[in-house]
């Protein structure tokens, strides 16, 4: 009985390409009494092992959380896998804003003490006992109301790069350090302010809306679904977005445009930017905003040191990283003396500049193509990739498009190749090709004719 995943990030990225099919990024949480969290969290693996759904979970006694990726096919058989469940019939799975097929690419569920880690040991707090939740149209109208406070349980690495417009962003790297940060502050506004939370997808203000009530907030309000939803209702419905920026996600996305304005900087040189890199050093694979010119100049390295230390031979940074807790162990929250335009804690509701909203992926016009064979070797020196063709027959002239995860997606037109030492017009089934290529291939790479 398969529990656990049998194949890496890379390898089902292929499988993803080649599949060619529609995937829908969505989440979803259940607060609820689980009494036994580990047979739930099989009895969901093997479920959704077999729809091929793929997305990081986490399952408590208290309940779950999931962000996933999931065949668009699949996606009624997908709900009934959750309908089995009392707590979660009729659950609102809030699809992403902008997907990707590649959001994530394995399937973990993990058992955990909590769905959201807060820090609270008090068996008298009620974690149901929550707020009114308020959808996009009460949520703008309620923003107006000065007697409104408006808080993002965010952490200061999501609140930089987006965040709704006059909201209290808390400095902090997790969201059981904003709970007694606010309630400290807020202490002599029980009663005569309306507080109303945000966060990505709900889960947090949830518990947070809780958390309040119990310590006395009389007038507590959540935006229900978080800002994934709130993005959803403000399009469909013609609404005034009082969101500004872009949506930080947790998946390889890192987020998510919901409005054209640019509000954080590059974190090396200052430019208005919002993108997300993690730093290439495994040694370091520290979070922070970097635009492409960095990018490039400093190869998604956050600091010369890093930069000198990823063209180090492998076992010398082994070596130094050695007995660290490193790599993708540590999800490290964008905090060093190396980013200089770094800002978090109080933050500013004016953009620096702006950018087009990108279309939805699944209106891209997708390259029709069909598989031709895969990679066999790369001759370095020569600059010459070396196929095997599996399908189809390759001509001469045909306009073909080399793929993988590293390597990404290159076209280029076939102007000559060699079968067996020769110079010939047509590699057919069977056959190993070889000819030139403008830029590295990868074992993991596959080869497919362009069609029309």
């Amino acid at each position: 009985m398969q529990l656990y995943n049998t194949l890496s990030a890379e390898e089902r990225a292929i499988m993803i390409d080649d599949a060619g099919k529609q995937r829908l990024t969505l989440s979803f949480y259940a607060y609820a009494k689980i009494q036994d969290s580990k047979k739930f969290r099989d009895d969901l693996f093997l479920a959704w092992n077999k729809l091929d759904a793929l997305g990081r979970i986490y399952v408590a006694t208290e309940g779950i959380n999931a962000q996933m990726s999931i065949p668009e096919e699949n996606l009624e058989a997908f709900r009934a896998t959750l309908e089995v469940y009392d707590f979660m019939k009729g659950i609102r799975l809030n699809e992403a804003v902008e997907h990707d097929d590649h959001s994530f690419l394995k399937l973990t569920i993990k058992v955990r003490d909590k769905i959201v880690a807060d820090g609270l040991n008090d068996e008298t707090f009620d974690v149901t006992n929550i707020g009114v939740h308020l959808k996009a149209k009460e949520f703008n109208e309620i923003l107006d109301d000065p007697n409104t406070i408006v808080v993002d349980f965010r952490n200061h690495y999501e609140s930089e790069v987006g965040h709704f417009k006059g909201a209290i962003t808390p400095d902090v790297e997790t969201f059981r350090e904003s709970l007694p940060i606010i309630n400290e502050q807020l202490q002599n506004h029980k009663e005569d302010k309306k507080l109303v939370m945000y966060c990505t997808g709900g889960i947090r203000c949830e518990k947070a809306s809780a958390y309040f009530k119990h310590q006395g907030f009389k007038n507590v309000y959540q935006l229900e679904g978080g800002i994934i939803n709130y993005a959803k209702q403000i399009e469909a419905e013609g609404l005034e977005s009082k969101f500004i920026g872009k949506n930080f996600v947790f998946d390889n996305r890192l987020g998510e445009r919901i409005t054209d304005d640019i509000i954080s900087q590059c974190h090396q040189c200052g430019k208005p930017c919002d993108n997300h890199t993690n730093c290439e050093n495994d040694g370091c694979h520290l979070l922070f905003i970097q635009c492409d010119e960095c990018k490039s100049a400093m190869e998604n390295c956050c600091s010369t040191e890093c930069l000198e230390i990823i063209h180090m031979p492998l076992v010398d940074q082994v070596r130094l990283r050695t007995g660290k807790q490193v790599g993708n162990k540590v999800f490290r929250k964008g905090k060093s003396e190396n980013l200089k335009f770094k800002h978090s804690g109080e933050l500013a509701d004016t953009a620096l500049a702006s950018t087009e909203k990108p279309a939805d992926i699944r209106q891209k016009i997708k390259v029709k193509k069909v598989l031709l064979g895969k990679a066999e070797h790369y001759y370095v020196k020569a600059q010459v990739a070396q196929f095997t063709i599996e399908n189809q027959e390759l001509h001469l002239g045909d306009k073909i498009l080399i793929s993988g995860p590293t390597t990404g997606n290159q076209e280029l037109v076939l102007e000559k190749m060699i079968v067996d030492g020769a110079v010939t017009s047509t590699a057919k089934i069977g056959d190993i090709v070889t000819f030139e290529v403008p830029f590295r291939i990868r074992l993991s790479d596959k080869i497919y004719k362009i069609l029309g």
